[in-house]
């Protein structure tokens, strides 16, 4: 059984696109040890379906990241996507009562691989969820109507996005009815337990599709030692050594790959050596 991918389709006779991911292996890598409570997860899970599935569309243009932060118990979820549909993610959290991300904003940001440049989107959290939220980037960034569904429990994530492009109603004025009515039936556990292509087509079984190749997605935060170390003698070796006096060894934590790197007074000497 397929899982950790995107799967990008069109409907041949509607002009609407869509793209379709689900996230096993990958997503609990990114939280295996984190200790998340189930709703952050949840929030994370979305916020993650949604890198990948933006990532998809943007082939292998750059990275995208998706960030949210909220004026409520969560403060920050960054889901980040670089070519290759290489995933890493995390959320800054505070005890749970009430909305979870109250006021606050959603960035996109797409780092173009080829020339370096920077483009960035940021709309309002308004809405009830980040399904909504995101449906409003999408409309202010590329001017398209859009559905989408996501899920995110039980070790898995899924998510479905629908856009309906400029000449749809003209080929099928009912088109966009009828399909995002037969998307809103979509569950977590059928996308987990069906394979993508017969997925779709038992979610559309009037419709006629075209189904482009896979996308695999991974996990990709690897622990990096060289890059730490890096760092450290950029600090120079007064500003490491005074660290280490004051707290016995020096601490360096990447919070979103959840890796932690230390250096005792040995290691330390090896490094300015």
């Amino acid at each position: 059984m397929r899982t950790d991918y995107v799967q990008r389709f069109l409907f041949e006779q509607l002009d609407i696109r869509g793209r379709l991911v689900c996230l096993t292996g990958a997503w609990r890598q990114m939280t295996d040890g984190r200790g998340y409570p189930p709703r952050v997860a949840e929030l994370l899970g979305h916020s993650t379906a949604l890198a990948a599935i933006h990532g998809a569309n943007q082939k292998d243009a750059g990275r995208i990241t998706l960030q949210v932060q909220g004026s409520g118990p969560v403060k920050l979820l960054v889901a980040d996507c670089a070519p290759g549909l290489k995933l890493r993610g995390m959320a800054k959290h505070e005890a749970q009562p009430g909305a979870l991300l109250g006021e606050g904003k959603l960035a996109v940001t797409l780092e173009d691989g080829k020339s370096g440049q920077i483009y960035q989107s940021i709309v309002p959290l308004e809405g009830e969820s980040l399904a909504t939220i995101f449906e409003s980037y999408l409309a202010q960034s590329e001017q398209l109507t859009s559905f989408l569904r996501l899920h995110a429990a039980h070790g898995a994530v899924c998510g479905l996005l629908l856009e309906k492009l400029p000449g749809a109603d003209a080929r099928d004025p009912d088109g966009w009815n009828r399909v995002t009515q037969l998307a809103s039936t979509l569950e977590l556990a059928e996308t987990v337990d069906t394979q993508p292509y017969d997925l779709l087509v038992r979610l559309f079984p009037e419709e006629l599709l075209r189904v482009f190749r896979l996308d695999v997605a991974t996990y990709h935060c690897p622990f990096d030692v060289n890059n730490v170390e890096r760092v450290l003698r950029g600090l120079g070796r007064e500003e490491v050594e005074s660290i280490l006096a004051e707290q016995g060894e020096v601490v360096i934590r990447n919070e979103m790959c959840n890796h932690e790197y230390r250096f005792d007074r040995a290691t330390v000497e090896t490094l300015f050596t």
